[in-house]
């Protein structure tokens, strides 16, 4: 297998503990209709789903009033208040992995999902933007994940071939976007029940570390 010179990490679940931050802003919005969501619901249909595709089936699914672009409206305004207010923690060992890669002067690129201001404040609060040669957002492209136009706007960013670069995700939206792109994919996901449907990942590990481990065992960075 070549070697790898450029990494692709999504943010939301692979970088940042975010999920319950995300089912709660949702679960504030969705309490003016009476609804709550329960978080294992949240995260087995609606993590790694970009924002218009999460209003369109919360919408549908609970008959909300509001039309679709107020929806998508509210749920922008108080994720970034929430976000100003709210302390969102890093996945295990992320830091720890992104140190490790920055100091074998290996590229990386943000891929996500988020909004720009989204991802602009959370690396104001945690340090993690100087990791990073390129960023690519929901506010970069027109078409989301499981498209692969975030990836391959990202390809074509960092500047090295598609068998260069590897991706990190912990979704099957993510890793849709990352094969449909052509990439080599890991899947970095803790709850070893989610792993089944992310068989279609290149590899799949609980953390980063298992992750970093492998890596080196078989020479691929």
């Amino acid at each position: 297998m070549t070697k790898f010179k450029a990494l692709l990490f999504d943010l939301d679940g692979t970088l940042v503990d975010s999920e319950h931050f995300h089912y709660s802003v949702w679960n504030e919005i969705l309490a003016e209709s009476d609804v709550q969501l329960e978080y294992t619901d949240f995260l087995k249909n609606f993590a790694g789903v970009p924002l218009p595709g999460n209003a369109k089936r919360l919408k549908e699914l609970y008959e909300i009033a509001s039309p679709l672009e107020i929806l998508i409206s509210k749920k922008e305004e108080l994720t970034n208040q929430r976000l100003i207010t709210s302390t969102i923690e890093l996945m295990p060992y992320a830091e720890e992995i992104l140190d490790y890669f920055f100091s074998k002067g290996i590229a990386m690129a943000l891929v996500t999902a988020s909004k720009r201001a989204d991802v602009d404040e959370l690396f104001r609060k945690n340090g993690l933007g100087k990791y990073f040669k390129l960023l690519v957002t929901r506010s970069d492209v027109t078409k989301s994940k499981p498209d692969p136009e975030s990836y391959d706007l990202a390809v074509k960013g960092i500047g090295f071939q598609k068998n260069e670069c590897l991706v990190f995700e912990d979704t099957l939206n993510g890793l849709l976007a990352a094969k449909n792109a052509g990439l080599t994919c890991f899947a970095i996901q803790g709850d070893r029940e989610s792993h089944a449907k992310l068989a279609g990942a290149d590899h799949i590990f609980t953390d980063f570390r298992e992750a970093r481990d492998y890596m080196e065992e078989n020479k691929l960075i």
